[in-house]
């Protein structure tokens, strides 16, 4: 069994340890506020965009967009969207789980696939896995600029238009609630796609474009895009913030119960201790009151 000085120096370790877990959480709650909050601000314009696309996509269009042809899979794109630091519980081990799992259905029919990576941690593990990774991005922040995500999303919109790929996928963590965030694979392209159109279409009809509708309809799909993954990207930043939240209570909570298990061994330690010098007290004193 430990000494007390032992035990003593554990319990003075694990203290320590809740401190910083437990300063650890508040910095994660007051972080988690704010990107939640930018989170909530930037869904109504992505969700208005997503139904103008949508609207669009009912008509029957003369101008026939690249991202609107169906292909046959040659090779598909994933934008994998992690975080930069760690200490957040499963939230990247999971969206990994699914990604490699997205990669392996295509691989099982001769289909590989590039990566886009936004994010330290996914960087790490995809490059270790031997991924073929054409542009990555890290040190996001709290708060993306998206002009620093720009120049990946135009290298996989110009692999796209030039049929180097026929599918493009998001990967993220989906923010449900404080509690709750799940990874999700969602298909930006095509967007025709039954995975994207939420309409059928019924008759056939189209909008007057001024000044034409190649120059409207390029600009708004591009814009729609970028919408999309920048909004995603903003969904894990408020994910990874919750998730460490709940990661650093959950430490805090198990030091303190390991404290206190310490302290009950360090009790009975103490308590042998005593009893072991009270028996060879009574010991010597019998010894002498014989002699």
């Amino acid at each position: 069994m430990a000494s007390k000085k032992e035990i003593k120096n554990q319990i003075t370790s694990v203290i320590n340890t809740k401190k910083i877990t437990k300063a650890m959480e508040m910095v994660a709650v007051s972080k988690m506020r704010k990107t939640e909050e930018r989170m909530h601000l930037g869904r109504p314009y992505s969700e208005i965009i997503k139904k103008v696309i949508h609207h669009v996509l009912q008509g029957s269009l003369e101008y026939k967009h690249s991202y609107l042809e169906k292909r046959n899979n040659k090779r598909i794109g994933i934008i994998i969207v992690s975080t930069d630091r760690g200490l957040c519980g499963s939230l990247n081990t999971n969206l990994f789980k699914q990604v490699l799992f997205k990669i392996q259905d295509f691989a099982k029919t001769n289909v590989p696939a590039d990566l886009i990576l936004f994010g330290l941690k996914s960087l790490s593990v995809f490059k270790l896995y031997g991924s073929s990774v054409i542009s990555s991005v890290t040190n996001l922040g709290e708060n993306p600029d998206l002009s620093k995500l720009i120049g990946s999303i135009k290298i996989i919109l110009e692999k796209y238009q030039n049929n180097q790929i026929d599918r493009l996928f998001i990967a993220y963590n989906k923010f449900h609630n404080k509690l709750s965030q799940y990874p999700k694979i969602s298909q930006l392209l095509p967007l025709c796609s039954k995975e994207n159109v939420l309409y059928k279409k019924t008759i056939k009809w189209d909008y007057l474009y001024e000044p034409e509708s190649k120059l409207i309809l390029d600009t708004l799909f591009d814009r729609y895009i970028e919408s999309q993954i920048y909004q995603s990207i903003l969904e894990n930043i408020a994910s990874e913030q919750a998730a460490r939240m709940v990661a650093m209570k959950t430490a805090t909570d198990n030091s303190s119960n390991r404290i206190k298990e310490l302290q009950l061994i360090y009790n009975k330690v103490r308590q042998a201790n005593i009893t072991q010098e009270l028996t060879e007290i009574v010991s010597g004193a019998s010894a002498v009151s014989v002699d």
